[in-house]
């Protein structure tokens, strides 16, 4: 049977996916080199690494995103299975072991010729999107050039992730009755933000969060009221980033009154160090200072139905390969021309 011919929800052409992710450290003594590699060009000293990372030794030195990562391997596998698609899954990470570069050597010793790659940012900027397109492109090049490795768009605004993010919100409210919602997601320069997006429909990193905010609330039935800040600020002191920062916001909630917040981190698809240290630990911590009463909303991780989105976009992503057409990144993003790198846009990256 031939590519052609397979069944409608077959991964053929696709003879493995891989999911690529951010990375993090294992054990205390991988945290500065793992942060030496995140901060690649940005002029800190090694020396001063250690503070940097000082969030990661609060937590014994491991960052649990490795193993949010293989549980959503599992997941995803469980859930083809079901579907009657054995390809396997690999991963690779672009800032720690296994890397991007090991990822694809690994593919290419084990004969692979056209996979489809998943990552782990539900939405475009060059940070969540493009940067993960340059990476794979230089380590098909350097390691694999006759490789071929397509992907499946940023998927914030699929059913999918918007019901698991509106049923974590339901049950923390559940906990906490009346709060008032706060959306949290990462900050990144303006300047990135702004030019995030397909060439038609820059700022997609702000209008996607804003849209999910307004549809993961509206799932709750209530009045139009809520708040989207952000979190893990960092980068030169007078460089733009998107604000307010969530600290900020709960002192100014406070000021009005507010006592009860339920945090909402839905620009986050796993329970990873910017959940776990900026709002499980910083953020109660304001909220405790405050006399605030905090209750924070889990991310998609692993639920069905946003395991079952992500099996959904890999096999209309295998149709439209099999159709010999190409499946647009999402609603708002579209392909080589979306996220360009601010640095240099010549650079190369996977469509």
């Amino acid at each position: 049977m031939t590519s052609t011919d397979a069944p409608t929800n077959s991964l053929a052409p696709y003879d493995a996916i891989l999911l690529v992710s951010f990375g993090g450290p294992e054990k205390p003594d991988e945290v500065v080199d793992f942060l030496e590699v995140v901060t690649r060009g940005s002029g800190i000293p090694r020396s001063r690494l250690a503070t940097v990372g000082e969030h990661y030794f609060l937590f014994g030195g491991r960052s649990p995103i490795n193993d949010q990562n293989k549980a959503l391997m599992a997941a995803l596998e469980h859930e083809l299975a079901g579907r009657g698609n054995t390809v396997p899954i690999h991963w690779g990470n672009r800032n720690w072991h296994p890397f991007i570069d090991e990822a694809v050597q690994g593919l290419a010793a084990q004969g692979h010729r056209r996979v489809l790659m998943l990552t782990t940012s539900a939405y475009p900027s060059y940070s969540g999107c493009r940067s993960y397109r340059e990476a794979m492109a230089e380590s098909l090049a350097k390691h694999a050039p006759d490789l071929v490795v397509d992907r499946i768009g940023n998927y914030a605004l699929e059913d999918g992730f918007l019901d698991a993010n509106a049923a974590a919100l339901r049950q923390a409210l559940e906990e906490l009755p009346g709060a008032r919602v706060v959306f949290v997601t990462h900050s990144i320069p303006t300047d990135m933000a702004g030019a995030s997006g397909a060439p038609e429909a820059r700022g997609a990193y702000v209008t996607w969060h804003e849209e999910v905010a307004r549809r993961v609330h509206a799932a709750q039935g209530l009045a139009d009221d809520y708040d989207l800040v952000y979190c893990s600020r960092s980068g030169r002191p007078d460089q733009p980033w998107l604000e307010p920062d969530v600290n900020d916001h709960l002192a100014a909630l406070k000021e009005r009154g507010v006592d009860r917040v339920v945090l909402a981190p839905i620009g986050f698809i796993s329970d990873h160090m910017e959940v776990i240290y900026d709002l499980d630990t910083q953020a109660r911590q304001t909220c405790q200072e405050l006399g605030i009463t905090m209750a924070r909303a889990a991310t998609a991780g692993v639920a069905e139905t946003f395991v079952a989105m992500l099996a959904d976009r890999l096999v209309e992503r295998a149709a439209q390969a099999r159709e010999g057409g190409t499946l647009p990144c999402a609603k708002g993003c579209g392909g080589t021309g979306c996220c360009p790198n601010p640095r240099d846009p010549r650079t190369p990256a996977i469509g």
